[in-house]
């Protein structure tokens, strides 16, 4: 991933101008990474981004589920269903 340096800023400055860093971030639409010891340790998204990250990560859930009701339906063997009302009154229900 590329990442223009004026998108970085160390912890040490972001502590001086939060606020106006946010503001930029909800602003421009663009992403705010943060660095510690020239090291990136954290991400600021706009709310847009961070939404589209969330139903990303839903539909990817999603798929998920899908593949593993694919795989056990696969193996799905109706001979072997037990009857309701078998048991039922094997367990006195």
């Amino acid at each position: 991933m590329l990442i223009e340096s004026n998108d970085m800023i160390p912890i040490t400055k972001l502590q001086k101008q939060l606020t106006k860093k946010i503001r930029d971030v909800a602003q421009s639409g663009k992403s705010l990474f943060i660095l510690k010891n020239n090291e990136m340790q954290a991400v600021i998204l706009p709310v847009e981004e961070y939404e589209l990250l969330q139903h990303a990560e839903e539909i990817v859930e999603h798929f998920e589920i899908a593949d593993t009701v694919e795989t056990r339906m696969s193996k799905y063997n109706k001979n072997k269903n037990t009857d309701w009302e078998i048991v039922k009154k094997k367990y006195e229900l």
